[in-house]
């Protein structure tokens, strides 16, 4: 049967590929109209600057000019609204200031957007553009949660004293306090979670169209999800139906977060193209991808925990300052929040109390970035636990191993309120550790010594939440030709969808996924849908697809039964058919479609799945590292991995997410800075500046799985998509403090951890 070739647990390759390698995919930039407009937007060169845009006659009427927008053109629009506001300590709910479509008279963040330029073509919106005349008036600026946060600084909003934008808490003080009071020891670590730029292949573009007739806007563009782009634009910015806006997301060249977003470009092209009368296009360029994104990570935190006198984990105390820019993004308020939910990890501890203070600066905006606070919360426990093993003389496994939640506890509620449902937290770490040979490291820190190099050996135990929230509805239809289609909400951006939901198909109805065709990315054709992010889409669109691929089967054999004469339980799906079980007497499915009593509604099964509660996918990660002592240079010799995902779905497509998820990961802890002056200016604007991972920087992986099937999801699976960027940065910092620690005693150092930082720490000054 091909469900045994090609059903869940199979290394199906993906069958998208083979158009995407033939160039014939169909990005946003390929799809803009013969005849479009040109739209670029003027950026403020300050962090944080009045100004006054002066005479825009003559700009208006370069050549090939059509429109120049500021804010005095869209008072009739909204902006952009914040989706997860979060209420301050007190009960209050935080204060929520405008994101503007365009700045009006203060630019709070350089490369804050305060005019559009519409042109025949790109060169004359660029000369329009350079030509707009701007009085500016630069203000102080403050360009780190340190100054944000200083007493007298600078104000990003006036209406928001210290630049804080809300406080929350989280467990109980006075009884953490208690406890630590009468600890044996406690271990304390101080560290920052640099902020970093999502860089995706295929940067964010936009496209929008207005037909005068109907009053019909259509946006094309660069998403994680088409649906939640439809409501907000239409609900918050134009205050029109839904129905007015159909949102178009084509093959998509990355998200890992940042694209799921409405962004100002988006509401501004469809207006244009209004006022324009012609489609109009906005095609971002790398350098203004650093100012126009998301932005992700960026806390400064405090992590403390009280152990008694065998090592047990008494008590965990965190505070964590975070930064959310100028504007709140989308999701920006609940994302550290989220991190705090997470902050004691597969850990039994007996006490707990967080404080979370978040802060406005001249930075751009700041919201989900792959793992979205998962890998913050990770981060700073797994730097705490090292630590704790350092200061009570244990063994780092034998510490985790003592404190790991155990498989007889689950289920599990921890004192955040976080319901594990299945784990084994210390099997996965002992695999993990034995699949890395640590037992042989000293041996080979040993020869490195020799060489002149230090060797270090690190790992991080994770566990995340995943697939929480918003479920999905959908649909599995048998087309003419036999093939099927699918629809679903998710939207993939490079994941393999197509195959992973065509092998969900094929576990019902027994079909090669290369016939499975799949619709995404139109609100027109897929009537909901919660896009794609928080490794929600196999945990949640498979779970959906499974109802609705059963639904068809069952429809597919009755109709099937009377053309074979026999009863429908009488029949198996063998081999893209349906045959009487046991016998060769069979119809294929475009036979079936051609029935006559098979009517539109017999073809299509539908299917609808709301997770009733977050999975937890969980492992370890073991990095080994060797560092040039003279350049500072760390190279990865060795990186191991096990991980417990419930069920694969296919391992092929595991694998490639576990490891994309590690390079950046890695990329965070060795090499991404997005970093900026004092005065708010960034210091790494392009790729020359800015240091992504390179090929050569990212190891051969040891990867496995040690499942334990999620009993919250009816397929077993616990999300996959973040959990490698969540378990590599804590390893490798790890292992760098590691190596550094055995040669001069340094038991702290800061991502990234580049060459000049840990020179840095070998001479002391880290």
């Amino acid at each position: 049967m091909t469900q045994a070739k090609f059903g869940i647990g199979q290394s199906v390759r993906r069958v998208e590929d083979a158009r995407l390698l033939r160039g014939e995919g169909a990005y946003t930039a390929d799809l803009v109209p013969p005849g479009a407009l040109v739209a670029l937007l003027v950026r403020s060169p300050h962090a944080h600057a009045r100004f006054r845009p002066g005479d825009l006659a003559a700009v208006r009427a370069m050549p090939g000019v059509r429109a120049v927008l500021t804010a005095d053109d869209l008072a009739h629009l909204g902006g952009l609204p914040c989706a997860a506001p979060m209420s301050d300590e007190s009960g209050e709910p935080m204060k929520t200031p405008l994101w503007p479509l365009l700045a009006r008279d203060i630019a709070r963040h350089a490369g804050d957007a305060i005019a559009m330029v519409v042109a025949d073509a790109d060169h004359a919106a660029r000369d329009a553009c350079e030509a707009l005349p701007v009085d500016w008036t630069p203000l102080p600026a403050v360009a780190s949660i340190e100054a944000a946060m200083a007493p007298g600084a600078p104000l990003v909003w006036p209406d928001t004293p210290g630049n804080r934008a809300f406080t929350q808490t989280m467990g109980d003080a006075a009884a953490c306090d208690a406890i630590f009071a009468r600890a044996a020891k406690t271990a304390r670590v101080r560290i920052v979670n640099n902020r970093v730029a999502a860089h995706y292949m295929e940067p964010r573009a936009a496209i929008g169209e207005h037909d005068a007739a109907t009053g019909r806007y259509t946006l094309t563009a660069t998403s994680q999800g088409v649906h939640g782009l439809r409501d907000t634009l239409a609900d918050a910015v134009f205050g029109i139906p839904r129905e007015n806006l159909r949102v178009l997301t084509p093959d998509v060249g990355g998200g890992f977060g940042p694209k799921a977003f409405a962004y100002r470009e988006y509401a501004l092209v469809l207006e244009a193209a209004r006022l324009c009368g012609k489609p109009v296009a906005w095609i971002c360029d790398r350098t203004e991808h650093f100012f126009a994104d998301a932005h992700g990570r960026d806390n400064l935190s405090v992590a403390e925990m009280a152990l008694d006198e065998k090592g047990r984990f008494l008590a965990l105390r965190v505070d964590v300052l975070a930064d959310l820019g100028a504007y709140l993004s989308q999701y920006a308020p609940y994302i550290p929040w989220l991190g705090v939910t997470m902050a004691t990890g597969p850990y039994d501890i007996g006490g707990f109390h967080g404080r979370l203070r978040c802060f406005y600066s001249h930075r751009p905006p700041v919201d989900a970035y792959r793992g979205a606070g998962r890998p913050e919360a990770a981060y700073l426990l797994e730097r705490l636990v090292d630590e704790c093993a350092r200061e009570m003389n244990m063994d780092r496994a034998d510490i985790r191993a003592l404190n790991f939640i155990k498989p007889a506890q689950m289920p599990c509620e921890t004192l955040t309120g976080r319901v594990y449902d299945a784990g084994d937290f210390e099997g996965a770490m002992r695999r993990a550790l034995d699949m890395a040979d640590a037992a042989g490291f000293d041996a080979r820190a040993a020869e490195a010594g020799q060489r002149g190099r230090l060797r270090g050996l690190g790992f991080a135990s994770y566990i995340e939440c995943t697939a929480w929230g918003e479920g999905e509805a959908g649909a599995v239809t048998l087309d003419a030709d036999g093939d099927f289609t699918v629809c679903v909400g998710t939207q993939s951006n490079g994941q393999g969808h197509r195959t992973a939901y065509a092998q969900i198909v094929s576990r019902a109805l027994d079909v090669d996924p290369a016939r499975v065709r799949l619709v995404q990315g139109d609100t027109s054709r897929v009537a909901t849908g919660g896009g794609t992010g928080g490794s929600r889409s196999i945990p949640v669109g498979a779970a959906m697809l499974a109802i609705a691929s059963a639904s068809l089967e069952k429809q597919l054999k009755e109709l099937a039964a009377g053309a074979l004469e026999v009863a429908p339980e009488d029949l198996e799906c063998a081999d893209g058919s349906i045959r009487v079980a046991g016998t060769d007497r069979k119809i294929g499915y475009a036979e079936i479609a051609r029935l006559p009593a098979a009517t539109p509604e017999r073809l299509r099964g539908e299917g609808s799945y709301d997770p009733p509660a977050p999975t937890y996918p969980n492992g370890t990660h073991v990095c080994e590292v060797e560092i040039d002592p003279a350049t500072g240079a760390t190279t990865i010799v060795r990186y191991t991995v096990c991980d417990d995902f419930g069920v694969t779905l296919n391992p092929l497509l595991l694998r490639g997410q576990v490891t994309g998820g590690i390079a950046q990961g890695l990329g965070q802890a060795l090499r991404e800075l997005a970093a900026f002056s004092a005065d708010g200016q960034p210091l790494a604007a392009t790729l020359m500046d800015y240091a992504l991972p390179r090929a050569a920087d990212a190891p051969a992986i040891d990867f496995e799985t040690r499942n334990v099937p999620s009993t919250s999801n009816p397929l077993g699976i616990k999300g996959a998509g973040e959990a490698g960027t969540i378990g590599a940065a804590p390893a490798a910092m790890n292992a760098v403090i590691d190596a550094l620690h055995r040669a001069k005693g340094v038991r702290a150092i800061d991502m990234p951890a580049t060459p000049f930082a840990i020179r840095r720490a070998l001479r002391g000054n880290a």
